[in-house]
């Protein structure tokens, strides 16, 4: 077989950092980086990027070099991602805090209101309902990322853990300020209001944790390899027959029903933008999709049957 000589350069500077010689042509990308990383011990497979244009996208680990569009001298430029945090790792900060932050105000401590003993628990039922199920979502989540999720990127920059842990811990302690003040009133329509918004939170949590199951089912067997979600037996997974991702559209309904229930503003500008955000992710997601595959369901919509 003919080898290849492969170079790699700085993306920016276009400064040669190595060259390889003698490699295979069916060696992947991934067999590429450890090369790579054996000569500059610091930069691990996780924090490069390895490119065939400086703008371009990063190559990802499964390519092998000769499908590439490169001839036998092929030029690959590398980009140092910084340091990485694994993914599991990141959701497990992201969401403890949350859970904790919440209780500080539910169980009212002195230094958040400076209340005296008549002030340390609320008259509202709905108080305590609100404070079961933010819970019960945040350890959901919890057990998802260790038990449920399998990730196709392995890490992630460590500078963004700071901007994830502000937004989600931020929300929280807002969220729970309002829900747990003293002056908190309850929904306008009382228990009918709370019931419907409970059992919409149940269905909504019961299918986004389905979707989960049903997306780490598809990478069972470790593969990274990407393939089209379908429903399966289980009902809470049909609405992949409308949508590329149920998963996100349970999670705003959750939001939502969570607005319904405390009817409380920062936990609507809240659900808002958890919605922006996640159409965003759906779109991206969903264009991947139609990109990839040329048999994809044409009917399905990224996040919202039929509209969006």
């Amino acid at each position: 077989f003919v080898s290849y000589q492969v170079e790699i350069l700085d993306w920016k500077t276009k400064e040669q950092l190595c060259f390889l010689d003698k490699v295979e042509p069916n060696a992947t990308i991934r067999e590429i980086r450890l090369m790579f990383h054996k000569l500059y011990p610091r930069w691990y497979p996780a924090r490069q990027s390895i490119k065939l244009d400086p703008k371009g996208k990063s190559l990802r680990d499964e390519e092998i070099l000769q499908h590439l569009p490169v001839g036998t001298t092929a030029t690959l430029y590398f980009k140092d991602l910084g340091p990485q945090i694994g993914w599991t790792t990141v959701f497990l900060i992201e969401y403890t805090g949350p859970l904790f932050i919440y209780f500080l105000f539910y169980f009212r401590m002195p230094f958040v209101y400076g209340l005296d003993e008549r002030f340390t628990s609320s008259p509202h039922p709905v108080v305590n309902l609100a404070c079961i199920c933010h819970s019960f979502h945040y350890i959901k989540r919890l057990i998802e990322t260790v038990f449920v999720h399998r990730f196709s990127h392995g890490t992630m920059p460590l500078r963004n853990i700071v901007k994830n842990c502000l937004y989600y811990w931020g929300f929280a302690a807002w969220l729970a300020y309002y829900i747990n003040h003293p002056l908190y009133t309850p929904p306008s329509y009382g228990k009918k209001q709370i019931n419907f918004a409970v059992i919409m939170f149940l269905l909504c949590e019961a299918g986004n944790f389905s979707i989960h199951v049903a997306l780490s089912d598809l990478r069972r067997n470790g593969s990274k390899i990407r393939k089209i979600p379908y429903p399966t037996k289980n009902p809470f997974t049909w609405l992949f027959f409308f949508v590329s991702c149920p998963n996100y559209t349970y999670e705003v309904g959750t939001w939502i029903s969570f607005t319904i229930m405390t009817q409380c503003v920062p936990v609507g500008l809240f659900t808002l933008l958890c919605f922006i955000q996640m159409t965003i992710w759906a779109k991206d997601k969903h264009c991947t999709y139609l990109r990839e595959f040329k048999d994809y369901p044409s009917l399905r919509m990224p996040i919202i049957p039929f509209l969006l």
